[in-house]
């Protein structure tokens, strides 16, 4: 794949006939341009992972177009990493057998890939842990080991779909700042899905609010804080403004709901 980024205009998709179906994307576009962080956050229904499922060919649109680096999306886009909320692992794999699973599948040698899968897990603190199984790892444990099967075969898309959603927060705190190292050291182009707004604050450059379904874009907001933002960039202004400009998009929407005490 080569040319720009990724390329969203006019998305809609309705479940069932249309009309008459259920709406969950409508009138979506995006541009997210090469090496960008963008997250998209919104309330669960608003079709945050419809979106990355048709980003990544994996559902078809109703209506709309989607290009990912010059190449209209009309199958599932090979060239590209994806991490969804739950690690499935393969019991019957060693981890590093697991990050190699996607090279394994595509037919490619594993021999020439097994060095970058042992450089991935010691990139995610589990260098350690390559022949283990999952059930011997932690929850965090396994979706680093995602993470480092999505990234193994060198994408240059990586796409999210809320992958620290089930994790403690501790746990999450230390998983966000592990993925925004690694993204500072490969600048893949990131497409991040979450409920969180300090997540999706603290890790992007640009962050798409979304609707209640059906989902459209209500505001995309510029998040112009220095990197790396350790644990200290929740203290900054300007963590604090992006943070408070997101809520009260919510609150005036309904999503949120201050009731007296």
């Amino acid at each position: 794949m080569t040319g720009g980024g990724i390329d969203i205009r006019g998305i809609r998709k309705v479940f069932g006939p249309d009309p008459g179906g259920v709406v969950a994307l409508e009138n979506i576009d995006l541009d997210i341009k090469p090496g960008e962080f963008v997250s998209v956050v919104g309330p669960s229904g608003c079709g945050k992972s419809t979106l990355l499922r048709i980003i990544g060919g994996l559902t078809p649109a109703t209506s709309g177009s989607v290009a990912v680096f010059g190449d209209p999306v009309i199958k599932p886009v090979t060239e590209c990493g994806i991490v969804f909320q739950q690690p499935i692992l393969l019991e019957w794999r060693t981890i590093v057998e697991n990050v190699l699973f996607n090279i394994d599948m595509r037919g490619l040698d594993l021999a020439v890939y097994r060095p970058r899968a042992v450089e991935l897990l010691a990139a995610v603190g589990l260098a350690d842990f390559a022949d283990k199984r999952p059930y011997e790892l932690s929850g965090g444990m396994k979706q680093r080991a995602a993470i480092a099967r999505a990234l193994v075969h060198e994408p240059p898309l990586l796409m999210m779909d809320e992958p620290f959603g089930a994790l403690d927060a501790l746990t999450r705190e230390q998983m966000r700042l592990d993925l925004e190292r690694i993204w500072l050291a490969t600048k893949k182009t990131v497409f991040f899905i979450t409920h969180s707004i300090d997540e999706a604050v603290l890790l992007s450059d640009r962050v798409v609010v979304m609707s209640p379904r059906p989902g459209r874009v209500e505001t995309i907001l510029d998040i112009d804080l220095p990197r790396p933002r350790g644990f200290a960039a929740r203290e900054s202004p300007g963590f604090a403004e992006a943070a408070r400009t997101v809520t009260n998009i919510f609150l005036a929407r309904g999503v949120l709901n201050q009731r007296p005490a």
